[in-house]
């Protein structure tokens, strides 16, 4: 019989799929019983309206062949089947999809979805196979077909005979090579276990015959000495499960099924911390189930750590793990999405970015947001826990990508408070604010207790106001991206004024100012360059001294910035401003000294105030040799 050959381009695009659009191999069983499922669901269909058919749903299969000595695969169905021209048509010409022409020909858009829209997946058999044949015959005719190829020099169609409508498609594996194991797809273990990982919840039986063992009858004179003797034997199993957890009603499903659900299939030991179900229908139509995982991943805070929800359309996952589906901020949650309105290119590996994609993550964000802040208010023990294990991620996403999530998200964050001291919310903080208070203040360091210590946190906490504590390195540019809260702005205490003397004690620092004004002219001198200003201070008041930060870069940032690595020497700093409690003993030694003693107190005061903060010394040696003469 004369090789028919394929037509347009197609020994190009055959070519181009088996080598660059399926990079994984074991798909070609995934996309074979997607067909299979097709072919199924427009008998069915027709089964409603037409009583000749004679099958209920539950008739229906798809059945996998091994056979190892002859080294094929079959995946065979009891659907719709096809005609001559249908099986020249739909896998004579790429791309040319029976199961788009049957959805748009019928309008079946809200009653029944088609996986295989696009005609190429029938292809990526040839990634493993040398041969493929496919037996066909369709619904309503006599006739049967076979279809059969070796690759992309052509195919041949003839005349066979076949008893029932339906489809089986025989694969031949290629031989193995030093690079390939054909053979693995031979193996029971491996084909179920393709099957579950892709096909788990096609909504019809996907079934094939496993080898078990057993042992044989016990003869009737057996002695207490009896070995045992065992038999092997094949049994037709169900592989797949069918239903898929989130296709049910969340109020049939037990916590129990949703914990098994999420410790089996994301890999984690522990019950989720909270279950997020959402079904919407509407211009764009999916279900999705959510876990907020009870615990940090091993390697999340890692570059290794990949984010996605794994995607589904029709019960067939199409993508592990589709980054897309999830912010960065939310990056923490595990679960799939499961939608038939998506559109995907010819490879299904890839989703194209449009407008549906967007509008599932949009849906998802929000969905999230309001489950945390759901279990914020509502079980706030849980809520900590979380804060504990990814609350440093919430508040990256507020500053990443110059804080486009900050409104998302910024209900959510929490901090330590020096007053109540405990976790509280920027709502919970504004609250509890007294009438006259202008700022929502906070210290920033790498210690909760040394920043409850500094003198600026007393003064603060004196004057009847709280204080944040911030001590992780993203929690200072999280605040500044944020700038306010509540109409109330964010004020670090060792930067700028901080408004909380009254006039009088205002009044008598910038007195003590004008009247000291050459000696802080002289101690600023003294210091030749290491500081912006020298001044008395208004947040002082137990302590002879301190360094504050004027501008945008607090000393804080100053510390982070410069422990990242490349760049050196480009990093911005701080304009330190060394402040002077006028009423310290040490103030009045100050104005007492010569010139010599008034360099030496200047630099050992400006050392104190950068341990204070947490910054070094520069110079220890000559610190200590400094210290050492006071004696």
């Amino acid at each position: 019989m004369a090789k028919k050959q394929f037509k347009t381009e197609s020994k190009k695009l055959m070519d181009l799929m088996i080598n660059s659009i399926y990079t994984n191999k074991e798909i070609f069983l995934r996309e074979l019983i997607s067909n299979a499922s097709d072919a199924i669901d427009k008998l069915y269909f027709k089964s409603l309206t037409d009583s000749s058919v004679g099958l209920s749903k539950d008739d229906f299969e798809i059945l996998i062949t091994i056979d190892k000595d002859a080294r094929t695969i079959k995946v065979s169905d009891n659907g719709i089947g096809m005609t001559k021209d249908e099986l020249e048509n739909n896998l004579g010409t790429i791309a040319k999809s029976g199961s788009l022409d049957f959805k748009t020909e019928n309008s079946l858009d809200d009653k029944i979805d088609i996986i295989g829209q696009f005609g190429v997946g029938f292809y990526s058999a040839f990634m493993v196979s040398s041969k493929v044949t496919v037996i066909s015959r369709s619904f309503g005719s006599d006739e049967a077909w076979v279809w059969e190829s070796s690759g992309a020099d052509g195919y041949t169609i003839k005349e066979t005979q076949k008893d029932k409508a339906g489809t089986e498609i025989t694969m031949t594996l290629k031989d193995n090579t030093d690079d390939e194991n054909y053979g693995e797809f031979l193996e029971e273990y491996r084909i179920s276990g393709i099957i579950k990982k892709y096909s788990d919840y096609v909504r019809y039986p996907i079934r094939m015959y496993r080898e078990k063992t057993r042992e044989k009858e016990r003869p009737a004179d057996a002695g207490e000495d009896y070995t045992p003797e065992y038999e092997t034997y094949t049994e037709l199993e169900t592989v797949n499960s069918m239903i898929p957890l989130w296709k049910r009603q969340k109020k049939d499903v037990t916590d129990e099924e949703y914990n098994n659900f999420y410790k089996e299939k994301f890999m984690d030991y522990t019950d989720p911390a909270r279950v997020i179900y959402t079904n919407t229908e509407g211009a764009i139509s999916y279900s999705a189930l959510m876990f907020i995982p009870s615990r940090t991943p091993y390697d999340y805070y890692t570059r290794e750590y990949e984010k996605g929800l794994q995607l589904y359309t029709s019960g067939v996952m199409i993508m592990d793990k589709c980054a897309d589906l999830l912010p960065d901020c939310f990056s923490f949650v595990k679960g799939v999405v499961d939608s038939q309105d998506l559109s995907l290119n010819i490879s299904r590996e890839m989703l194209q970015q449009d407008r549906q994609l967007t509008v599932i993550r949009r849906n998802l964000e929000k969905k999230i947001k309001n489950e945390l802040k759901s279990m914020l208010t509502a079980e706030r023990d849980k809520y900590e826990e979380f804060w504990k294990n990814f609350g440093r991620q919430i508040k990256f996403g507020c500053y990443n990508s110059f804080g486009q999530n900050a409104e998302l998200l910024k209900d959510l964050l929490m901090f330590y408070s020096a007053r109540e001291k405990k976790m509280i919310t920027l709502d919970e903080y504004t609250t509890a604010m007294g009438s006259e208070q202008k700022y929502i203040y906070y210290a920033a360091g790498d210690s909760v207790d040394r920043l409850a210590k500094l003198p600026a946190a007393q003064t603060v906490l004196s004057k009847d106001c709280d204080l944040l504590l911030l001590s992780e390195d993203v929690d200072e540019f999280c605040l500044q991206v944020l700038r306010e809260y509540g109409e109330k702005e964010f004020k670090n205490i060792n930067s700028g004024d901080l408004e909380l003397e009254t006039e009088e004690e205002k009044k008598a620092a910038d007195k003590a100012g004008e009247e000291s004004r050459d000696l802080l002219d002289a101690i600023k001198k003294a210091l030749d360059g290491k500081v912006k200003d020298v001044k008395i201070s208004t947040r002082l008041t137990e302590h002879p001294v301190c360094i504050t930060a004027d501008g945008p870069v607090s000393i804080e940032m100053e510390k982070i910035l410069a422990s990242m690595p490349g760049n050196e020497g480009e990093k911005p700093v701080s304009d330190k401003v060394l402040e002077l409690n006028a009423n310290h003993p040490v103030f009045e030694k100050l104005k007492a000294a010569d010139e010599a003693s008034l360099k030496k107190y200047a630099e050992i005061l400006y050392n104190q105030a950068r341990l204070i903060e947490g910054l070094p010394v520069e110079d220890p040696i000559e610190y200590t040799k400094l210290v050492c003469e006071l004696f």
